[in-house]
C-alpha cells in the first residue's frame, strides 16, 4: 500500500491507496488521514481486508492513541467494514458519520468507539490548535445520508465518490490530463449517482469554497486547474441512468 504526503504545512494529510495485494475483485480504494500534533482524524478507513496493512502504514506518521477521531462519509463496507477492528484498536476515538445511517454502521461492530451522529446539514468539527474542518453535506451522492470533509486551511476537499474513478492499483496519484480520464469516471458517476438535483446542490456548494485538490474515495486526485474542469465536467453530466432504460 502506498503512502503519500498530500499536505505540510502546519498540519498533515496523507494518501493510503494503491494495495496491490487486494484480491482481483475487491474495489480499490483511497484511505486519507490528518495529523494535527497529537490528535489524527482518519476518514473512510477502508474495509476489513485492508485493516492490518492500513494500521501499519499510518504507524510511520503518528501514534496509534494520537487517533482520536474517525470519519466514514456513508455505509459502505468499502470504507468502513473495518470498523469492528478499529473499534477494539481505538476504544476511545469517536466516529463522525451521518445521523442516518447509525444503526446499519454499528452492524459492522461499536463497542467502544463513541458514535458522533452529524446532522443533515453538517457540521465543524475542531482537531486542535485552531484546525476546524467542516463536514459538507453530499447527500444522495451517492449515498442519502453522505459527507466530505473540507479543510480550510490546507483546501482540500474529501469527496468521497465524487470524482471517483475504478482503476487498477498501478495507476497514478493525480490526475495528469483531465480529457483522458473522462472515459475512467463517466459510467460510474452516471450510474452511481442518483439525482442531477442533488448533483447540482453539491456543485452549487462547493464553488462556494477554496479548493486546491479534490480527494475522492476512488482513482485519482485532481489538483489546481483539474478541480474546475472536474466541475464543469461533472455539472453537465447527466446522471441516474438506469432509470431510463
Amino acid at each position: 500500500m502506498k503512502s503519500v504526503p498530500l499536505f505540510d504545512k502546519g498540519h498533515q494529510w496523507y494518501l493510503f491507496a494503491r494495495d496491490p495485494e487486494k484480491p482481483e475483485k475487491i474495489i480499490d480504494t483511497n484511505q486519507y488521514m490528518i495529523v494535527n500534533g497529537e490528535r489524527a482524524l482518519l476518514m473512510d478507513p477502508g474495509g476489513i481486508e485492508i485493516f492490518a496493512p492500513m494500521l501499519s502504514a499510518i504507524l510511520h506518521y503518528t501514534q496509534v492513541d494520537h487517533i482520536t477521531d474517525l470519519f466514514a462519509s456513508h455505509q459502505d463496507p468499502d470504507i468502513i467494514s473495518s470498523l469492528g477492528l478499529w473499534d477494539q484498536t481505538l476504544p476511545h476515538a469517536r466516529l463522525h458519520a451521518p445521523w442516518l445511517w447509525e444503526g446499519f454502521l454499528r452492524h459492522f461492530g461499536m463497542d467502544h468507539i463513541e458514535y458522533a451522529a452529524i446532522p443533515d446539514e453538517g457540521e465543524i468539527l475542531e482537531l486542535g490548535n485552531g484546525l476546524q474542518l467542516q463536514f459538507i453535506p453530499a447527500h444522495y451522492l451517492h449515498a442519502s445520508g453522505n459527507f466530505h470533509v473540507y479543510d480550510p486551511k490546507s483546501k482540500i476537499l474529501m469527496c468521497g465518490d465524487v470524482g471517483a474513478a475504478l482503476e487498477p492499483p498501478e495507476s497514478p496519484i493525480y490526475v495528469e490530463d483531465f480529457a483522458e480520464h473522462i472515459p475512467k469516471m463517466k459510467l460510474f458517476h452516471q450510474r452511481w449517482m442518483p439525482s442531477n438535483r442533488a448533483k447540482n446542490d453539491w456543485i452549487a456548494r462547493v464553488r462556494e469554497l477554496d479548493i486546491k485538490m479534490l480527494c475522492p474515495q476512488h482513482g485519482r486526485i485532481f489538483k489546481d486547474e483539474n478541480v474546475g474542469l472536474f466541475l464543469d465536467w461533472f455539472e453537465q453530466l447527466e446522471v441516474g441512468i438506469a432509470i431510463a432504460k
